[in-house]
């Protein structure tokens, strides 16, 4: 343990970091009344887990999470954790590196990187805390919204089910929705016009397909949800398939934006799919790509290229992320996420005709119902 002594201007955020608690949770799709599992172009899912992780300094505690697999938890715990302890609030940079650095031999993306964010999370709605300031504010303050996107649609809904999920987000002022596209591709045109339907020509409607297509049938689709005015075209191909999303973006109508980015977990993923401008908006998660200081650095590098950025799922803690950087277009309302963030979180952001309004309290402004996730917890561990 290495600490810190408090600085004699700032006392208070001088003080050293002293506690973690660790939490992982497992929330199945039927918890919210899903008869079936959920699924997108190329996966299948009953259950979300998520990592709650919650770090003391003095009298302030700063809370982080991540949807991450609850094997983070055990990252978190005993490589990362003695990297905190002791060690000043302030200093979020110098422990996301240090912290990247301890996973080398692990594998950094992945479950390594989601107990990276949470952490860095907790760390950064710490220092806010402690500076009694909002997060959105100590990162920038751009705006006091991002517009939002009503995100769902997926693949194991009906015709009927897609076009009254999507119709109400439209009828709630949502700008724009997006629907997963991928599995059954035959009947992607048709489920592409159904939706059109529901929303009316006024919303923009973004299609997901997770890498579900190969280029041909990619480019070919492109074309016809372009007569549907389809502007965003997210993932038509594999994200790693730089050449293949670069062809799209060369090939496809010009208004339609091709947008890929959600499974960068380090700078490098994103360095490399803008050096290959593989995409027109690029995408990060914070609960994937190192918390905060990820997100971050990963805004940096899409302003850099003259590149928007797209804040993807977890809408309570992409709003602070969004407000406060003036290059992010939209932040994702993933429909998975906003249920279980209402459900563990008092304080989750507002909606204002379509737009995520962060909190002004300080830090990101959420606090953690205990009570009501117990039901879904499945490990508990604290430092002291």
């Amino acid at each position: 343990m290495n600490s810190h002594p408090a600085s004699p201007g700032h006392p208070r955020t001088g003080q050293p970091i002293t506690a973690l608690h660790l939490q992982t949770y497992r929330v199945p799709t039927h918890s919210f009344g899903q008869d079936q599992p959920e699924s997108d172009g190329t996966a299948c899912w009953d259950s979300t887990a998520v990592l709650v992780a919650e770090i003391t300094a003095g009298e302030h505690t700063g809370l982080g999470y991540a949807y991450a697999d609850p094997a983070a938890a055990q990252i978190a715990r005993h490589t990362l954790w003695p990297l905190l302890e002791g060690e000043a609030v302030l200093d979020t940079t110098q422990h996301f590196w240090a912290m990247a650095g301890a996973v080398r031999n692990l594998g950094w993306p992945g479950v390594a990187a989601g107990a990276i964010s949470a952490l860095d999370v907790a760390l950064h709605d710490l220092k806010a805390r402690m500076l009694n300031v909002p997060l959105f504010r100590l990162l920038g303050g751009a705006r006091k919204q991002v517009m939002a996107y009503g995100s769902g649609g997926f693949t194991s809904q009906s015709v009927e089910q897609l076009q009254q999920q999507l119709g109400g987000w439209a009828g709630q002022g949502f700008r724009a929705v997006k629907m997963k596209i991928g599995r059954h591709p035959e009947n992607d045109l048709g489920r592409v016009r159904a939706a059109r339907a529901a929303i009316g020509d006024d919303v923009a409607l973004f299609v997901d397909a997770n890498g579900a297509y190969s280029r041909k049938q990619a480019l070919g689709l492109a074309e016809q949800f372009a007569d549907l005015n389809v502007r965003w075209f997210e993932e038509p191909v594999l994200s790693d398939d730089l050449a293949g999303l670069r062809l799209l973006r060369d090939r496809a109508p010009g208004f339609v934006q091709i947008a890929a980015g959600e499974y960068g977990y380090t700078p490098a993923y994103f360095h490399a799919m803008l050096a290959a401008q593989a995409v027109d908006t690029l995408q990060a998660d914070a609960t994937r790509c190192g918390g905060v200081t990820g997100f971050l650095l990963a805004a940096a590098q899409a302003q850099g290229a003259n590149v928007p950025l797209s804040a993807h799922t977890a809408p309570a803690l992409h709003a602070s992320l969004g407000a406060a950087l003036p290059n992010v277009v939209n932040a994702e309302y993933f429909h998975d996420h906003v249920r279980i963030e209402a459900l563990f979180f008092e304080g989750v952001p507002t909606l204002d005709a379509g737009f995520l309004c962060p909190s002004e309290r300080p830090g990101h402004g959420l606090s953690f119902k205990v009570q009501d996730a117990r039901p879904y917890r499945v490990s508990e561990w604290r430092s002291k």
